[in-house]
């Protein structure tokens, strides 16, 4: 079974569908496909055009709302209150449901003080418009700072994450302060692919690369991964990292991939100071 990360109340499955940079025909044809494959969290934004063609996914799914975790998040240009209670009614509209399941501000914006963001977020939160808040690619010191201001407790923050990038200060502040870590770009765009390392262990288990770096994820208390492809055949085999283990020697030797020049996003004018 694929873990359920608990976080200040939330039920977060541990395995998400991500649709960055999907477009809407893949997504309308994907989305229906991994949940009735047994994925119950789809992660999408507002920046990714796609969130009407996410709804209409899970509409044409068969599986009830309710049962599913979905995840959007508001763009940096509507960081103002007004602004940013208006992006997230046309989210759920675009989304067909009137409410999401977690809601993140995307990336940190300083031109708009963080207090108004949190407060934003809270109150789309109060209005029932989200059950769960939380924030993306945030460092230690601005989790510490989101944290603080906000009322409600934020449940996760969402990062770069694969075995080229060590982020265990994150997790440390994430455990702290009682979050859980959600992992983007785990195949580090394909480069985790080639590592003789990892194809060494995935050998091992008989199993895919790719199978080996999301059980690396999940297996890590208090970490959510998420897996984007428009291959049927790939989405079926991604998902099923639920029956078996890494050993603490292979988690530990995957561990041991991460290099300082590591990290591959991070955006000119949206990176904050990076941990």
């Amino acid at each position: 079974m694929i873990p359920t990360v608990t976080a200040h109340g939330a039920q977060i499955p541990a395995f998400g569908f991500g649709t960055f940079r999907m477009k809407g025909p893949d997504v309308r044809r994907m989305v229906p496909h991994v949940l009735k494959m047994g994925v119950r969290h789809v992660d999408t934004a507002q920046i990714y055009g796609n969130e009407a063609d996410v709804g209409e996914g899970i509409a044409a799914s068969g599986v009830a709302r309710g049962d599913v975790f979905l995840t959007t998040k508001v763009w940096v240009d509507k960081y103002r209150h007004e602004a940013f209670i208006a992006s997230v009614e046309e989210s759920l509209r675009k989304l067909k449901t009137d409410h999401v399941d977690l809601l993140l501000l995307h990336w940190p914006n300083e031109a708009v003080p963080l207090a108004e963001q949190i407060g934003a977020l809270n109150e789309v939160r109060r209005r029932g418009m989200t059950r769960h808040i939380g924030v993306s690619n945030f460092s230690t010191a601005l989790m510490a700072e989101a944290a603080a201001l906000s009322a409600a407790p934020l449940v996760t923050n969402q990062v770069e994450y694969h075995p080229y990038l060590s982020q265990r200060p994150v997790l440390a502040a994430a455990m702290e302060l009682g979050m859980s870590l959600t992992a983007y770009y785990a195949m580090a765009d394909g480069k985790v692919l080639g590592e003789p390392v990892l194809q060494a262990i995935a050998a091992a288990h008989g199993r895919s690369v790719a199978q080996v770096v999301l059980r690396w994820l999940v297996q890590q208390p208090g970490v959510i991964a998420l897996s984007k492809t428009v291959s049927e055949a790939r989405a079926a085999e991604n998902f099923a990292i639920g029956d078996f283990s890494l050993t603490e020697a292979e988690m530990a030797a995957i561990h041991a991939l991460a290099r300082p020049d590591g990290r591959i996003v991070s955006p000119a004018g949206l990176a904050p100071a990076w941990d």
